[in-house]
């Protein structure tokens, strides 16, 4: 099935389902309580069936051989009228007296019955009849006479378990019937109960995760609050990124707007216009930094949302010792420019990443410590393996430095600690963002130490797997 056609086919009904299962269950119930019962009092049944043909045959068989003389007419007398079948049997298998045999009855010495009672003085039996809902259950005693060893057995024909649920059928029926309704209305009321909390849950979502009503529902509750949560974060970085970008392109475009205009109208002097051309190509400048940096943050989080879906990143080894020196010689204009000292200290390490992200990253660190650092600075840039084994990048300087409360914040898109420095500076305020997603694309862990007036250091440790 295709997410469309998965899309288009309707939920189930949860309350539906709840009462059909509660129905299903109450009627599953009832016939296997039916069965269970019908089987306890057919076999108890049975069992005092056996007990009471075994009393009878023995009372028979007293009353009989008081009379000693071995004459099966003495037997008739003693069972007239009875609906119990009795029947004598010569040793040999012969019936002597059946009181409800219909003609001459064939040999009985192969019924088992009868040959435990030879054997052992007394035997049982039970055989079905042909209309497999009822049985016979026979008793045999051996019992001595002058006219030689005989066995008296006595049988009594009874309902099986399947005559006993034919019997009670329309019984089953009218219970059946009466449970479906006590069931439904059950299911009805009970689903009402279960189903009312989950439904309020939808009227309560900034509160769902404490009002949850039943435990099973907490996975689903945090995972819709985290999604909330994570929906309103992304809607209010959307507006601020989008208020952000409005402001920052909109103060170069009303700067070069201005001086354009002036040359325009022919209001600025000859000897100004070289002047207003450089501040036109300079916030020009800073316009295409600002959507350059935008562009790959942009291109950042396309990265990482299809990492997140599984799609392999694309990693070769990096040598990080060879990228500090490309980046200080790379560098060392802009530290001059701004009277500050630059060095590196590359020891050998090695990570497993994108190159071209991991310059951009060192590179962003290193134009801020420049950037935001005094005349007769320095900045050192360092690399190498940790005691653990991680290896790292680092940079540090002798700066302005951050304040505590701020350190936690230097790594949003468009904060700044000091906006009228940025200003002055050109900083477009996404240079520390793009190095944080950087380094969650290559699972590294950033530290960040700053003393305000003594500097900062900031650290990228790489897993050591890299």
């Amino acid at each position: 099935m295709s997410d469309e056609e998965r899309r288009q086919v309707r939920p189930q009904s949860m309350t539906r389902r709840y009462r059909q299962g509660l129905i299903l269950v109450g009627v599953l119930c009832v016939l296997a309580t039916l069965a269970a019962a019908t089987a306890l009092f057919q076999r108890s049944y049975t069992e005092q069936v056996d007990e009471y043909l075994h009393r009878l045959c023995a009372c028979l068989a007293a009353g009989y051989q008081a009379q000693d003389s071995g004459d099966p007419q003495d037997l008739a007398g003693l069972v007239p009228g009875t609906l119990l079948r009795c029947t004598l049997i010569a040793e040999d298998g012969t019936v002597l007296y059946d009181n409800q045999a219909q003609g001459t009855l064939p040999n009985h010495a192969d019924r088992p019955e009868v040959q435990a009672a030879l054997t052992t003085g007394h035997g049982t039996s039970t055989r079905q009849s042909q209309t497999m809902s009822r049985e016979t259950h026979y008793y045999a005693l051996r019992v001595e006479t002058p006219a030689g060893t005989q066995v008296l057995r006595v049988g009594e024909e009874v309902d099986n378990i399947w005559g006993i649920s034919a019997d009670t059928l329309p019984l089953l029926v009218c219970a059946l019937l009466l449970i479906l309704a006590a069931a439904w209305l059950l299911s009805v009321w009970l689903t009402r109960v279960l189903v009312q909390p989950i439904n309020r849950l939808a009227e309560n979502l900034d509160t769902i995760e404490a009002d949850v009503p039943y435990e099973e529902l907490i996975p689903l509750a945090r995972t819709v609050q985290t999604d909330r949560k994570l929906r309103e974060d992304n809607e209010t970085m959307r507006r601020e990124f989008t208020a952000n970008v409005s402001h920052e392109l909109k103060t170069p475009l009303t700067s070069i707007s201005g001086y354009a205009e002036l040359i325009e109208t022919g209001m600025a002097k000859s000897a100004d216009v070289p002047t207003f051309a450089a501040r036109i190509h300079k916030e020009a400048q800073r316009m295409i930094a600002l959507v350059s940096d935008i562009l790959q943050l942009s291109e950042l989080d396309s990265t990482q949302a299809a990492r997140g879906q599984g799609a392999p990143p694309d990693m070769v080894p990096v040598d990080l010792a060879a990228l500090i020196k490309e980046i200080s010689q790379t560098m060392t204009v802009n530290a001059r420019k701004a009277y500050v000292t630059l060095q590196y200290d590359a020891h050998p390490a090695t990570v497993q990443g994108c190159r071209d992200q991991l310059v951009e990253l060192a590179t962003n660190l290193c134009d801020n410590a420049i950037r935001y650092n005094r005349p007769g600075g320095h900045v050192e840039l360092r690399c190498g393996t940790g005691s653990d084994g991680c290896p790292y990048l680092e940079v540090e300087d002798n700066g302005i430095g951050i304040p505590q409360d701020s350190q936690s914040r230097v790594f949003e898109r468009f904060y700044r600690v000091d906006k009228s420095r940025s200003k002055a500076t050109g900083g477009t305020g996404l240079g520390l963002a793009i190095v944080k997603h950087i380094a969650l694309l290559h699972d590294a862990h950033i530290d960040l130490q700053s003393q305000v007036g003594t500097g900062t250091t900031i650290r990228v440790t790489f897993p050591k797997n890299s």
